[in-house]
């Protein structure tokens, strides 16, 4: 595996997106900072890209705690000097039940991680970046499907994923000065751990059940890579990778 000499970080990188997309990162050549709140699930992922050649940096942490994800990124530039490529993948939702039960807690503990998490790690990204030497660097968001339409009692999740966009807007117009480029890939139903209930059946706005299509993550990594590869002068600002029969366009 040729090593090209730049260094990735993936948050959320124990399973499903976050591990396709750090082995994929790793197949092409990069070294891989690998953060998540598993360190068991961190280190497979870990022992996988091992299996490449490919030399990683595992890192316990919950992004949405400041001073968890400054020690984080402060490793990183300890140990590679550099950051070129931040893939900002960590997220959760709330239990899917009606808006009005939810309670604060639950509210607030995906904002932390989906929003105020990917916040702090941009941040984090652009004092490296902007410092570093060549200069800049890349960031990708996941946004989801959400960032575009909700599904039923999901709401902390899909504004929070919402509200990303908005971020991922800012960030690109601000990391211009820095020679960074901001971007989000919206992943529709790829076949992870999180979407394995789908085979099952998951409810629709009209209040039926329905068996939705996946695809392989693989897909989704192979995304991030092209995202991740071009050079700084250009940038996708929003790619939508789904499953090509979801009900997300049109009326399903």
């Amino acid at each position: 595996m040729a090593d090209n000499g730049k260094i990735a970080l993936v948050t959320g990188a124990g399973s499903g997106i976050g591990r396709a997309a750090a082995l994929g990162l790793a197949r092409a050549g990069y070294t891989v900072a690998l953060a998540g709140r598993r360190k068991d699930a961190l280190d497979k992922t870990a022992a996988e890209a091992g299996k490449l050649g490919v030399k990683t940096l595992v890192v316990p942490t919950d992004v949405g705690d400041p001073t968890a994800t400054a020690a984080l990124f402060a490793k990183v530039k300890e140990t590679f000097g550099r950051l070129d490529v931040l893939f900002n993948n960590a997220g959760m939702g709330a239990p899917a039940i009606p808006l009005e039960d939810l309670t604060y807690a639950q509210w607030k503990a995906v904002v932390d991680v989906n929003l105020t998490g990917v916040f702090l790690c941009i941040q984090e990204a652009f004092r490296i970046m902007k410092a570093q030497n060549p200069r800049g660097g890349r960031i990708i968001n996941n946004g989801s499907i959400s960032a575009h339409a909700p599904r039923p009692n999901s709401s902390p999740y899909t504004s929070t994923k919402h509200a990303v966009a908005g971020l991922t807007k800012s960030a690109a117009l601000d990391g211009r000065k820095y020679d960074i480029a901001c971007g989000q890939i919206d992943i529709g139903n790829a076949a992870t751990e999180m979407t394995e209930r789908m085979k099952n059946g998951v409810p629709q706005p009209n209040g039926t059940m329905a068996v939705e299509p996946l695809m392989d993550v693989q897909n989704v990594a192979n995304a991030i890579v092209h995202m991740a590869s071009l050079p700084l002068e250009a940038n996708v600002l929003f790619m939508t990778v789904m499953a090509t029969k979801m009900p997300f366009v049109g009326r399903g």
